[in-house]
């Protein structure tokens, strides 16, 4: 009989070749063309590698989730006390305390006035959820017409049918699928600066469209994966009055600046606006495992209640996963247990001063820091993998894309690592 003590492991080369011929990375070709670093285990804000050459310093905190760093003992004893009790239990007919206690805390937590969360799988799907509430209000309340989104460009919403439809048509990701996504109300970028022509550009769109609009869905203060763009947050509010003026409801998607990553818990409070729909993910387990959620006011509960088919007719297999509830749970305990604003703060200084010198670089277009959030843009599409390849010298696992190199370190990050990051965006714009 086989010792079945300890895992098998395949050598690094071996492992290599069949994670090339097999497996499908994201936003990658198949078979892929460029090889992956193999990691073999993490703790704090360390990346090992398998391969021995030693340990990276996560600049990406696992695309903006793992906001405490890894293998944290907290977590780790949340996971499992609730796997000793159960992993999983379906969601629908039983309840469980792990979502219940989860439940409770996010509407403790976010704007006042969203009191019912529907629990998802990811952040895309929490998407799909807020739209489908959206149309099934107006649907329930006899206004069928009112069916179309809008929002304004540069924005990404995630890689599902619904939130493509919403990321920017063109120069996108999802640019291929224009003519066979529904067509959506696109508005011009937000200025990053209030400007009072825009604002008016909004109220004009938004009041011409009102009679065919269930939604605006945008992405507070930060643009994430569509250019990594920030904004003043006096337009959410512009699209909060416009949106009650013309009976249109406002979907805010905090998946990726949720939970204090732009420097207050959710993006929706440096406007002081209470969104009609919104979504949360990435962070919401401290990156241990998947889940997001949307959570809407009790007028668009009561909506969707008076309809013909008065149920949300949406259910996934894992919906309400106790073992990422109990996780979420200890995360957000964690994250409010603890003096976060400053950490972030710390992180945002640090930032500041380490990637000043990216802005004398040649090719740099502009360098912007918000929050735990640090941005080159370049004038150029960034070489990938010189890019990578160079922050990879300097000790920092990056994860550039088009135009941008830019980080979005765990909070637990020390000032000594995030200098070191710093001098990886710095390495990486220049020779990316």
């Amino acid at each position: 009989m086989p010792d079945r003590s300890e895992p098998s492991t395949l050598p690094v080369r071996e492992l290599l070749e069949l994670d090339r011929r097999h497996v499908w990375h994201p936003y990658g070709p198949m078979p892929g063309r460029q090889e992956p670093l193999v990691v073999e285990s993490a703790s704090g804000v360390r990346l090992r590698l398998a391969d021995g050459s030693g340990e990276l310093v996560d600049g990406m905190s696992s695309w903006w989730s793992a906001i405490h760093g890894y293998n944290h003992p907290v977590l780790n004893d949340a996971a499992r006390d609730q796997l000793e009790r159960m992993s999983h239990v379906m969601f629908g007919g039983l309840t469980h305390e792990p979502a219940v206690r989860l439940v409770k805390r996010l509407v403790d937590i976010t704007p006042e006035g969203l009191e019912h969360v529907f629990l998802a799988d990811s952040g895309s799907v929490s998407v799909e959820v807020a739209v489908k509430m959206c149309l099934q209000h107006w649907r329930s309340l006899g206004r069928p017409g009112k069916q179309r989104l809008l929002t304004w460009r540069g924005g990404y919403h995630g890689d599902t049918w619904q939130p493509m439809s919403v990321c920017d048509p063109e120069g996108g990701m999802h640019e291929l699928w224009q003519g066979v996504l529904q067509r959506q109300v696109f508005a011009e970028a937000p200025p990053v600066a209030y400007e009072e022509s825009y604002a008016d550009h909004l109220r004009e769109l938004i009041g011409r469209h009102a009679d065919e609009l269930a939604a605006v869905i945008v992405e507070p203060v930060v643009q994430g994966a569509g250019g990594m763009r920030f904004h003043s947050p006096a337009y959410l509010r512009v699209l909060r009055e416009a949106c009650d003026a013309h009976d249109v409801l406002l979907v805010l998607d905090e998946i990726a600046t949720g939970f204090g990553r732009t420097g207050a818990l959710f993006a929706a409070e440096h406007a002081g606006i209470t969104p009609d729909v919104m979504c949360v993910g990435k962070a919401l387990t401290g990156g241990y495992m998947t889940m997001a959620a949307t959570l809407c006011t009790a007028r668009v509960a009561e909506g969707i209640s008076r309809g013909d088919v008065p149920v949300l007719a949406h259910g996934p297999t894992f919906m309400g996963n106790p073992l990422a509830a109990a996780v979420a749970c200890a995360s957000i305990d964690l994250l409010l247990g603890q003096n976060w604003q400053a950490e972030v703060k710390r992180i945002e200084a640090g930032l500041r001063d380490g990637l000043a010198e990216a802005s004398s670089l040649p090719g740099v277009r502009d360098v912007r820091v918000l929050g735990a959030i640090g941005v080159v843009q370049l004038d150029h599409e960034v070489d990938m993998k010189a890019a990578t390849a160079a922050a990879v010298r300097e000790g920092v696992w990056l994860r550039p894309f088009r135009d941008l190199v830019y980080t979005m370190p765990p909070y637990v990050t020390g000032d000594a690592d995030v200098a070191r990051i710093a001098r990886a965006v710095c390495a990486a714009a220049r020779e990316g």
